[in-house]
This record gives C-alpha cells, sequence and structure tokens, in this order.
C-alpha cells in the first residue's frame, strides 16, 4: 500500500473505533430505558451496527485492492463512513 492509501485506512479505522465507542455508549443508554423505549432504542443500534459493519466492508475491499484501484474504492468508503457519522449523529440527538 502506498503511504497515502496507508494514512487514508489509518484514519478510517480510527474513525471507526471512535463510531464503535459511541455505539457502545448508545447501547448502554438504550438498557436505562424503559422497555417500551428500549426497542426503539435497540432498533436504531441495530442499524447503526449494520453501517458500522457495511463501513468495515468497504475498507476491507480498500485494503484489498490493486494501488491503481484504491482510489476508485474510496468513495464507497467515503459514502459507508458519511452514513454511519450521519446516524450515529441522529441517534444521540434522539437517544437524549
Amino acid at each position: 500500500m502506498s503511504e497515502t492509501r496507508n494514512a487514508y485506512v489509518n484514519k478510517i479505522k480510527a474513525k471507526l473505533d471512535e463510531w464503535n465507542a459511541e455505539i457502545d455508549k448508545l447501547e448502554i443508554k438504550s438498557r436505562k430505558k424503559e422497555s417500551e423505549m428500549r426497542a426503539a432504542y435497540e432498533e436504531r443500534i441495530s442499524d447503526l451496527k449494520e453501517k458500522r459493519k457495511s463501513a468495515g466492508q468497504e475498507l476491507e475491499k480498500l485494503q484489498a485492492a490493486g494501488k491503481d484501484a484504491w482510489e476508485d474504492l474510496k468513495a464507497g468508503v467515503e459514502n459507508a463512513a458519511k452514513s454511519l457519522s450521519d446516524a450515529i449523529q441522529s441517534a444521540k440527538s434522539k437517544f437524549k
């Protein structure tokens, strides 16, 4: 991998770690809610986990890509990362 790709992969991995921590915090909050609200929280958290998985899969594709193809795959990683980030922000605002 080129240095640029390595730096990008490391940046995305760091963001995934941050998002994982945010999802964990939301999960802890959901356990403290009344049972009727807990179901809505758990559904949202399940969606976040799916988006996190998708972002991780896109990152894996980028890492496995050839030297010339990784730039093309970068857009997929960016889209998955933005989707996850937006979903986490939305969940955090609704879980207050």
